[in-house]
């Protein structure tokens, strides 16, 4: 989920910078910080660039052409109907206005929530997000670097306090993540000299294993309908007026105190560093690029000859559903391990060829 998405963005960003900050090595807090600025637009930027050129060819051979009536045909797609992109005339006005969209992506001038978005991929409106909200971090790692540690919580606890106020759910879930990162090097040093702790009993582990759930509840909250679900009217009813995005309320508290319970669980530490669930880690940018263009030419198609077994009526619809589920996912991840390999994994090394080639030793 986009919310947990963009905690987990926070802490990742920040967890070196802190703790680089509370061993007092400012030159190479420094140096660190000035490479995770240099290489962020490319790290985000050049796999979507890739994986949108990707959909410009499956347009040329047709490969969308295959669901275009499908993929706007309510009875069978009852929830959002995505941009289901547009094959041009030629391949030279395709490409100019695939070029036009990835200008238009790279869109760091304004706060728009979906500005930078494009319909060649509507999933692809939270890369701009992230990188926006991903400055804001670095610059208030930077601008915190030399205060107190109870200061620089207290400004980032206040920053995020106002993105609440102001309805910026994503910047208030970046300080979040900040806030966290800054807890666990706090429990690291405290273990570090001969600190106990908390969290090793079984009883603590019951404790965070409820808030865990608490979490996962309200990460559930319905996207729309939420004041007519059983369990959600209340909830529903107590969300401020003035935060426009009701659907990420919820969700965004679920997030927070999600990750909360992560750090604090070792049952759930346990699974999360499986080597299953750290491969999918690994890939989880190329899923996030290759889940859209592979549900829009085969995910659609097996969907509709699913439905075509199945049947749409009543409980025959979830069940066809979601034995297209089983069968596009192994598809998805072969996708995406594909894409993580060729083109995810050497962004990455690129990124730091190029740093290597334009700044200074």
């Amino acid at each position: 989920m986009v919310c947990l998405f963009f905690v987990v963005s926070g802490y990742a960003l920040s967890l070196k910078p802190i703790r680089l900050i509370r061993s007092r090595s400012p030159s190479e807090f420094t140096s660190t910080l000035s490479s995770l600025i240099f290489r962020r637009g490319i790290r985000l930027f050049l796999p979507c660039v890739v994986s949108t050129l990707l959909i410009v060819l499956l347009l040329r051979v047709g490969a969308y052409e295959w669901n275009r009536e499908f993929a706007y045909n309510s009875t069978y797609i009852r929830n959002v109907q995505e941009i289901h992109y547009d094959r041009l005339d030629t391949t030279r006005e395709q490409l100019v206005d695939w070029a036009w969209a990835m200008w238009k992506f790279v869109h760091v001038w304004d706060w728009d929530e979906y500005g930078g978005s494009t319909g060649m991929d509507v999933h692809l409106w939270t890369i701009p997000v992230e990188f926006r909200a991903s400055m804001v971090v670095f610059l208030v790692l930077m601008g915190m670097a030399r205060a107190r540690v109870v200061v620089r919580a207290g400004a980032v606890l206040g920053l995020g306090g106002f993105a609440y106020l102001s309805a910026r759910w994503d910047v208030m879930l970046f300080c979040c993540g900040v806030l966290l990162a800054e807890k666990d090097v706090s429990r690291a040093e405290g273990k570090g000299k001969g600190g106990k702790g908390r969290g090793r009993g079984w009883g603590w582990g019951v404790f965070w294993g409820g808030v865990s759930v608490l979490g996962m509840y309200l990460l559930s909250q319905p996207d729309e309908g939420g004041e007519e679900t059983p369990g959600w009217v209340w909830l529903s009813g107590v969300i401020p007026e003035w935060w426009e995005d009701k659907h990420r309320y919820w969700q965004s508290f679920g997030a927070m105190v999600f990750v909360l319970a992560v750090g604090r669980s070792p049952a759930w530490q346990r699974v999360f560093t499986s080597g299953v669930v750290q491969y999918f880690g690994r890939i989880s940018y190329a899923i996030y690029l290759m889940h859209g263009p592979v549900m829009h030419t085969l995910g659609y198609a097996i969907q509709k000859t699913v439905w075509g077994v199945t049947g749409t009526e009543g409980a025959a619809y979830n069940w066809g559903f979601f034995l297209a589920s089983f069968l596009v996912m192994p598809i998805v991840v072969w996708a995406s391990d594909v894409f993580w390999r060729a083109v995810d994994a050497p962004a990455v090394r690129f990124s730091k060829w190029v740093e290597r080639k334009c700044c200074l030793p």
